[in-house]
């Protein structure tokens, strides 16, 4: 880097940040604390990132602008700002990586209630007592003892604070007083009968959505659910980006830590405002994630898991304090982190094999959570085996052209016959496609013979391809084959929305990933497909995705259908079990020491199972 500084100035409200000349735009804008979305962690391989030029001279284009951005935006002074490095003083504008409003996350985990195998015995437990203060000098007693003395069971935590309140409180509460306990340990003491009042919160912390459930404790009952997308995909759309962006600098650990915990007590405050429930009646806490969320929710460098033999700091089940963590619930209440398998199978792998009970069948059966890091179980009573499948976040529209995740503007559902039909949510013109649109399209494509199985799409489509599909066979400047899901003219930014070859790629590898550790847990078990008495779909993209589509791409195996079912988000179901049930908890601890983890790339067998699950399967 030059010695000298320059000033970036980001329209339209005019902040100001000085930088060291030849650093990146994206660096300056964190610096400045502002969100530019690096979905592909700063390689130059998405348009995520991308800006304009206001004022100021123009960086020259790299190849990556050109690739990603093509020569219009070039020449309209966009550049992608990962890769752009600064001169001089600059304006920019950043700009949104598309209207994507209203998203479309899966929040839903299933009835709690219906789970009857689920006893509701969540460790909370509220206690009305009418204690009179100590009369005669001679009965050795005090305060405390006074308090307690009608509960059962022995407390033998009481914090500093309590003994604080505990002489005005036992004095001036004529309504009676109420005692919260959990694990012997005094967690609050309230005036008056609150006995109706006890609840819990459940997060599942995914790599690009996250979701909190307002629980409550009493009847197991869901009061109100908050999602939102992780602020943490500024710094990555994938975990290795994200790890790879923490372990420059420890500011940047503790920067990932501050966006996740705000988010997790904004949705706190949001799911309280709606049930009309006080913070401080939040009395319990369960979270699950991936290894990397797990690390970065407790703000611990992920660093080392990033690194082979990508060993987490912790395994075993956690509890913290939420006035530890900062979490805006009861100071004292417990949070309970569930444990990891290993490196990248992480909690949300152990709330998903509570949740679908899979440890109980007496026929071997598959949950595959797809996301844009996929997990993979097999098992039965015998025994379970998991691997992690890392995906990345093609599969959800990121890093496709004209990829999108599923909010308002999505294709998401395509139909190809003669010709190319489409379902936009939110029913309007459409601004680009997410995943499961991704899928039926290339499905289609398949069965019309557009694309053959090793995923080449034609320029030049065989002749029995209907001329309606002919003619959205195009090439984009720089002559790269692309396939048009959309006219211009119908589009809300009247450009094509195309699906390019380097798309069709990016599917390629994205799918083979999953499907390779499907395929290799198989051949471990010893389960071919006629042994598989289900298989499960968890997680947000895994519930939207045709179940058709996923087999003719070769995604999961051919099954009869009747034997693919969705399991709606198991992991937050895992979660809330956790939190409603001490005894699913305690569960939680036993199924993670059984679950047998498979490292994939160290097998033999791998390579060649993966390059065969690139390709398509023939018609």
């Amino acid at each position: 880097m030059s010695g000298h500084q320059v000033t970036i100035t980001f329209a339209p409200d005019g902040q100001q940040v000085s930088v060291p000349a030849g650093t990146t735009l994206l660096w300056a804008a964190q610096q400045a604390e502002r969100d530019i979305v690096a979905t592909c962690g700063a390689r130059g391989r998405c348009r995520s990132c991308r800006v304009k030029v206001v004022s100021g001279t123009v960086p020259p284009p790299g190849l990556a602008d050109r690739i990603q951005l093509g020569e219009d935006e070039v020449r309209e002074r966009y550049r992608l700002a990962c890769q752009t490095a600064v001169a001089e003083d600059l304006t920019v504008l950043i700009a949104p990586a598309l209207e994507e409003a209203a998203f479309q996350i899966l929040a839903g985990a299933g009835d709690l209630r219906s789970a009857t195998s689920c006893a509701l015995d969540s460790g909370v437990r509220k206690v009305l007592v009418r204690p009179q203060p100590p009369s005669r000098e001679d009965h050795q007693s005090s305060d405390l003892e006074e308090l307690l003395r009608e509960v059962v069971e022995p407390v033998t935590e009481v914090p500093l604070q309590f003994l604080r309140t505990v002489p005005s409180l036992l004095r001036s509460a004529a309504d009676g007083l109420t005692i919260t306990l959990f694990d012997h340990g005094l967690l609050a003491l309230e005036p008056g009968d609150t006995r109706a009042q006890a609840y819990g919160m459940a997060f599942d912390i995914g790599t690009t959505t996250v979701v909190g459930y307002l629980v409550d404790l009493s009847g197991g009952e869901v009061l109100e659910t908050a999602s939102s997308l992780n602020p943490q995909s500024a710094f990555g759309g994938d975990l290795m980006s994200r790890i790879a962006f923490a372990q420059e600098s420890p500011s940047n650990v503790r920067q990932l830590h501050a966006r996740i915990l705000q988010l997790l007590n904004g949705q706190i405050e949001e799911v309280c405002a709606k049930a009309g429930v006080a913070r401080d009646q939040i009395y319990k806490v369960v979270a699950v994630g991936n290894t990397a969320m797990h690390h970065l929710f407790l703000g611990i460098d992920p660093t080392y898991v990033g690194q082979a033999p990508y060993a987490p700091s912790v395994r075993r089940s956690l509890r913290v304090t939420a006035r530890e963590l900062g979490l805006r619930v009861h100071p004292n209440a417990p949070v309970f982190l569930l444990p990891l398998v290993a490196g990248f199978v992480g909690a949300d792998t152990v709330g998903m094999v509570l949740a679908t009970r899979i440890y109980e069948s007496r026929e071997t059966r598959i949950a595959v959570d797809i996301g844009t890091n996929g997990e993979v179980v097999i098992g039965s009573q015998q025994g379970l085996t998991a691997c992690s499948a890392p995906a990345g976040p093609a599969l959800e529209g990121a890093q496709i052209q004209c990829g999108m995740r599923g909010a308002h503007g999505a294709i998401d559902r395509v139909w190809v016959d003669r010709d190319v039909a489409y379902h936009v949510i939110g029913d309007g013109p459409p601004l680009g496609v997410c995943g499961s649109g991704l899928l039926d399209a290339i499905a289609g494509m398949l069965d019309a013979g557009v694309l053959d199985a090793s995923g080449r799409l034609h320029p030049e489509p065989p002749s029995r391809v209907p001329d309606g599909l002919r003619r959205r066979v195009t090439a984009l400047p720089g002559g790269m084959p692309a396939f048009v899901l959309a006219w211009g003219a119908e589009t809300a930014a009247g450009k094509d929305i195309v699906l390019t070859q380097a798309d069709i790629r990016q599917v390629q590898l994205a799918k083979a990933a999953i499907r390779s550790g499907i395929t290799m847990l198989q051949r471990l078990r010893h389960a071919p497909d006629g042994q598989i008495e289900e298989l499960m779909l968890a997680g947000g993209f895994g519930n939207y995705l045709s179940i058709r589509s996923a087999v003719r791409i070769g995604l999961i195996p051919n099954l009869p259908p009747d034997r693919v079912s969705y399991v709606g988000n198991a992991a937050g179901l895992g979660a809330q079990m956790a939190l409603v049930s001490e005894t699913e908890r305690r569960r939680a601890d036993d199924l993670a020491r059984q679950i047998q983890h498979v490292s994939l790339a160290d097998h033999p067998d791998f390579q060649d199972v993966f390059l065969e699950a690139v390709t398509f399967p023939e018609a």
